[in-house]
């Protein structure tokens, strides 16, 4: 199992569980990463950070912080 963050760029993955039972981790599930949802790392900024991610047909960045709460297995290409 890997994270979010861990990802390179154009890899897919599917979500398996955002970590945690806070604010962020709530927003985040709001935000559409919910467990079993496709999603895609686009890119990453400049300095690295944050990330850009594409999922349920639109892009959202992360901070890698963020991103490293969200526990997701790789979709092989």
């Amino acid at each position: 199992m890997t994270t979010l963050d861990s990802l390179s760029e154009g890899d897919r993955a599917r979500i398996l569980d955002v970590s945690g039972d806070d604010g962020v981790a709530v927003r985040l599930m709001e935000m559409g990463l919910t467990e079993g949802e496709e999603i895609r790392l686009v890119g990453f900024a400049p300095l690295g950070d944050p990330i850009e991610f594409e999922v349920r047909g639109y892009r959202v960045s992360l901070r890698s912080t963020e991103a490293g709460r969200i526990s997701v297995e790789l979709i092989p290409t």
